[in-house]
Parts: structure tokens; sequence; C-alpha cells
């Protein structure tokens, strides 16, 4: 049970519910990339590090789950990190695009960008809430 919890928490694909809202944004910057400023691609490079670190962090839990081992506390870390990411990706592409209220936004990044912002409050809730994983990280760290 605690192997099948761990590995629903930190799945690789947990962490790509906004990836479809990143691929509109991308399109969007390389069709328009002389208007894609600094803070863009800082937001960005911001997500893409973040995503690499959580995907190799997520492939090391599944490593310790095919060696039997159950990683818990590390699952749990990387659910929460990857739900804090989830949630910022349609914070950050909308701050970015409000920046330049004056340039065009394609249709389907709008209402890609729209979709995800009503719904990524909701992804907290998959595997455990915010607050759940938190304990568990304390409690595998010994601070509880």
């Amino acid at each position: 049970m605690n192997a099948e919890l761990a590995f629903e928490r930190s799945g690789p694909e947990r962490l790509y519910s906004s990836i479809a809202l990143l691929e509109c944004w991308l399109a969007h910057c390389r069709d328009d990339e002389a208007n894609t400023d600094a803070a863009g691609r800082a937001a960005l490079g911001s997500i893409l590090s973040q995503m690499a670190v959580l995907r190799a962090m997520s492939l090391a839990v599944a490593g310790k789950l095919a060696a039997g081992q159950s990683p818990a506390t590390e699952a749990s870390l990387v659910k929460d990190l990857g739900t804090e990411l989830e949630q910022a990706i349609p914070r950050l592409i909308g701050d970015t695009l409000g920046r330049h209220p004056d340039r065009p936004v394609p249709l389907p990044l709008l209402r890609t960008l729209a979709y995800l912002e009503q719904v990524a409050p909701t992804f907290s809730l998959r595997g455990g809430t915010r607050e759940i994983l938190r304990g568990i990280i304390a409690r595998g760290l010994g601070l509880r």
C-alpha cells in the first residue's frame, strides 16, 4: 500500500497537469520571438529548471520503488513541490502575458490559461493535501 501511494504521489506524469498551457505559451513565444522579453525568458527558465529537477526526483523515487524500498517521505516531497509548480505555471504565464496587454494573445492560449487558472487549486487534492504531505515529510525527517 505504501509503495502504491509513493508511486501515485511521485509519478512523472503528475508534474504535467499544466503542460498544455506551457506548450501553448511556448508556441506563442516562438511565433512572437521579438516580443518575448527578459521576464518571459526568466519565467520559462524557472519553470523548465524546476520541471527538470522534479522529473529527476520522480525517477529516483521510482528507482527506490523498483528496488523494493518504501520512499514515502521522498514521494511526498516530490508531490508537494510538483503541486506548487503546477499551480504556479498558470500564474507565471498569466503574469508574463499581462505585462503586455497591448500584444495580441492567441485564443487557444487564453482558453487554456483560463481553464487552468480555474482548476489549478484542485491539484493539491490529488494524492493528499499539501498539509498532510508536509506532515509526512516532517515525520520522515524526524521533525514530528
